[in-house]
């Protein structure tokens, strides 16, 4: 049995396929994996960790709005569409499935091409470009909100949830304290911006920072941003990026600070963290936001309006009410199916066409 998984340019489209990945592996421990994916964006340390196949193709950007480099990009596209059909032909997967970044878009055209049957799913509330781009040629399609059932072809379009690693529900509080250096008397939050940093929070937290650690201590995940390697904070944990070591990022969180990405709310969501979430303006991430913020199920920050001081309150606030985090856990935990997982990958599976 071999798969395809195509995704990234983020760690957010990557982490559901390996979480299907792992189902699958559990179940049938001779299957095949290859990952496709970016050049430079996080998900090649992610598989790689894994143990499985990584291969980046030429990926353009599909943008909404005006941009010079939407005139270079097709071509960037076509490239990796040609370098998807080298791969598949050599690589012969009997299906792929893809989480609707921009990358994911070269490969189903070739698999469609090459009549290999392709699921694609959509994680975020607002449907993506790419899936918008591919929903037509796609078998299947899966999605994460009831809502987005309605934005998609009727006859091949399930509502299945978003999969997280099982990994992730697995850490211990005792050993991310003794393996981040961290105090076990004091409150632990958890910031990070997705795979790839948040340069807003990123910049907050260089100035709030040293008045945060006057009542708690922070584990820090900042991306590729180079300017927090200058926080000398002895309550302050920085970290470019976390792979197996995230577990027991969640597992020490008293509480999350983080961006709006349907990865990242998801993962929150599985292990009942406190979130306050500050969605990137102007993007998907809203829409993902305002479903937590009507289910009361985290805080939401416009990052026009909050400055660090006001940041700093809130954080203070949360920590300080244990009923507040309480109602917050309950309700966030409301917001994820535990089953996606195994629903997606019995999706997935089923495509596979049997030998007659």
């Amino acid at each position: 049995m071999k798969i395809i998984f195509a995704g990234g340019g983020t760690g957010g489209s990557a982490t559901p396929l390996l979480a299907v990945a792992d189902e699958i592996s559990e179940k049938y421990p001779e299957a095949d994996f290859l990952f496709i994916g970016t050049q430079y964006g996080p998900e090649g340390n992610l598989v790689r960790e894994k143990g499985i196949g990584f291969q980046a193709i030429s990926a353009g950007k599909l943008r909404r709005y005006f941009s010079w480099r939407n005139f270079i990009d097709p071509f960037r596209v076509l490239a990796g569409f040609f370098q998807s059909l080298k791969i598949l032909k050599e690589y012969r997967p009997e299906v792929i499935l893809a989480a609707g970044s921009f990358v994911s878009v070269p490969v189903v055209w070739a698999a469609w091409f090459l009549h290999i049957p392709a699921l694609i799913h959509q994680q975020d509330v607002i449907p993506s470009l790419a899936n918008k781009m591919l929903q037509r040629i796609a078998t299947l399609i899966t999605v994460t909100f009831e809502s987005s059932l309605k934005n998609f072809p009727k006859e091949k379009t399930i509502w299945v949830g978003n999969p997280i690693r099982e990994e992730l529900l697995t850490g211990s509080r005792d050993a991310g304290q003794k393996d981040f250096g961290l105090d076990p008397s004091l409150p632990t939050v958890l910031v990070f911006g997705g795979g790839t940093g948040a340069q807003k929070i990123n910049e907050m937290m260089m100035e709030m920072i040293f008045k945060l650690t006057k009542f708690c201590q922070v584990v820090h995940l900042f991306g590729k941003e180079k300017m927090m390697y200058k926080i000398k904070e002895e309550r302050y944990h920085g970290y470019e990026f976390l792979v197996g070591e995230m577990k027991e990022a969640f597992a020490v969180a008293d509480i999350v600070l983080c961006r709006a990405g349907l990865g990242s709310l998801t993962e929150v969501a599985a292990v009942g963290l406190p979130a306050i979430i500050i969605p990137m303006p102007d993007t998907h991430q809203e829409a993902n936001a305002a479903v937590f913020k009507r289910a009361n199920a985290a805080v939401v920050l416009d990052q026009s309006t909050v400055d660090p001081d006001f940041l700093v309150n809130v954080i203070h606030g949360l920590l300080s009410n244990m009923e507040w985090r309480r109602v917050l856990s309950k309700n966030i935990r409301q917001l994820v199916k535990p089953e996606a997982r195994e629903i997606l990958a019995d999706k997935l599976l089923s495509l596979i066409k049997k030998p007659k």
